[in-house]
C-alpha cells in the first residue's frame, strides 16, 4: 500500500509538471495577473477609500500601468532595436577586443604565436562568406521579434483583462468564501487569515518591487556618469534582472562589460561599468534587502535556485522573473496555514 501512495504521489507531481509546461498560454497571463493584483490592490483600497467604486478604482489602476509599460516600450524600444541590429557585428567587434586584451600573453610563447598567425590567415580567406553568414542571422533575428510581437501583445492584454476584474471584485471571493463557511468561529479565522496574506504579500512584493526600482535608477545614474550610452535602457535592465537573484546579476554584468567594452578603447576605463554595476547589485542583495525585508521574509537560496531553475524550465525566461515572487508567495502562505509552517520554515533563510 506504500508502494502505490508513493507511485501515486509521483505519477501526480508529474501530471502537475506536464499540465503547467504545456497549459504555459493559460497559466502564465493567470499568474501574472494574481501577482499584479496582490502589488497593486491596496492602491484600489485606498481609492475606494475615498468613495471612488471600485470598478473605477481598478480601471484607472490598470490604466496608470498601460500608461508606464507603453512610456517604457517608447523611450527603450529604439535603443534596444539598434543594439540588437548590431548584435552580430557587435560579438565580432568583442572577439577582436577580447583577443587584442589577450595579445601580450600569447607573445611570451612563439609556439602559440605561429598557430595564432596561422588562424588569421584562415579568417581572412573567409572574411566574405563569414559577412554574408552574419547578415542572414540579423535578418532572421528581426523576423523572429516580428513573430513573436503580436504574442507577446496578445498576451499582455490578456493579463490586463484579468487584472482589471481580479481588482475590480476586491473581496468578491473572500465574502464568498465566508457564506459557505459553517460555523462563526471558522468565518472570523477566514478573515483574519485573508487579511494577513494580504497585507504580507502586498509589503512583501510592493518593498521587491522598489528596492528593484531604486537599483535600476542607481544603475542607470552610474551608467550615465561613467559615460556609457542609454543609462535609461541599463538601468530597466538591471531592474528586470533583479527579479532573478544571482543569475540575473551575472547577465547583467556581462552585457555591462561587454557593451563597455564596445564603448571604450581603454581598457581600464571598460572595466570600471562592469564593476560598478556589481557594486550596486552585491549592496542590495547583501544590506540593503536583508536590512528591508528581515529575517522572516529572507528566502532559502538553496530553494531560490531550485525554484529559478524549475520555473525557468517551464515557463522560460518569464518563469525565471516569477520564479522568486511565486515561492515568496508560497512561503508566506505556508507561514500562515498551520500544518504548513515547517514547510514554511524550510523555505525560509
Amino acid at each position: 500500500m506504500g508502494v502505490r501512495s508513493v507511485a501515486l504521489t509521483g505519477l501526480l507531481i508529474l501530471a502537475v509538471f506536464y499540465t503547467l509546461y504545456f497549459g504555459r498560454p493559460f497559466f502564465l497571463p493567470l499568474v501574472l495577473a494574481l501577482l499584479l493584483n496582490l502589488l497593486l490592490s491596496p492602491v484600489v483600497t485606498s481609492l475606494t477609500k475615498l468613495h471612488v467604486p471600485a470598478s473605477v478604482s481598478a480601471g484607472v489602476v490598470v490604466l496608470a500601468l498601460v500608461g508606464a509599460i507603453g512610456g517604457a516600450a517608447y523611450l527603450l524600444v529604439e535603443p534596444a532595436g539598434e543594439w540588437m541590429e548590431k548584435a552580430p557585428q557587435s560579438m565580432a567587434r568583442i572577439e577582436e577586443r577580447l583577443r587584442e586584451l589577450k595579445e601580450p600573453v600569447e607573445k611570451v610563447n612563439r609556439a602559440t604565436q605561429e598557430v595564432e598567425k596561422l588562424t588569421d590567415v584562415e579568417g581572412n580567406g573567409g572574411q566574405r562568406s563569414q559577412v554574408q553568414q552574419v547578415q542572414m542571422e540579423k535578418e532572421s533575428l528581426s523576423m523572429a521579434l516580428l513573430r513573436r510581437a503580436s504574442g507577446v501583445v496578445a498576451g499582455l492584454a490578456v493579463v490586463l483583462v484579468l487584472l482589471y476584474f481580479l481588482l475590480a471584485s476586491g473581496n468578491l471571493f473572500l465574502r464568498k468564501l465566508i457564506r459557505i463557511l459553517p460555523t462563526l468561529a471558522d468565518k472570523k479565522r477566514a478573515v483574519d487569515i485573508a487579511r494577513q496574506l494580504q497585507r504580507d504579500l502586498s509589503r512583501y512584493l510592493g518593498t521587491v518591487t522598489l528596492i528593484n526600482i531604486g537599483l535600476g535608477v542607481g544603475v542607470g545614474v552610474a551608467m550615465h556618469f561613467l559615460d556609457l550610452p542609454n543609462p535609461l535602457l541599463w538601468g530597466v535592465m538591471a531592474t528586470v534582472l533583479n527579479f532573478i537573484p544571482y543569475l540575473g546579476a551575472i547577465v547583467g554584468v556581462v552585457v555591462i562589460a561587454a557593451v563597455s567594452l564596445l564603448t571604450f578603447d581603454n581598457v581600464g576605463q571598460a572595466v570600471i561599468p562592469p564593476i560598478a554595476y556589481f557594486a550596486c547589485t552585491a549592496m542590495e542583495g547583501y544590506f540593503v534587502t536583508p536590512m528591508i525585508l528581515g529575517r522572516s521574509l529572507t528566502l532559502n537560496p538553496v530553494m531560490i535556485l531550485l525554484s529559478l531553475l524549475l520555473w525557468g524550465w517551464l515557463w522560460g525566461i518569464i518563469g525565471a522573473v516569477l520564479a522568486v515572487p511565486m515561492l515568496a508567495v508560497f512561503k508566506i502562505l505556508c507561514d500562515h496555514i498551520k500544518g504548513l509552517q515547517p514547510l514554511g520554515e524550510f523555505l525560509g533563510r
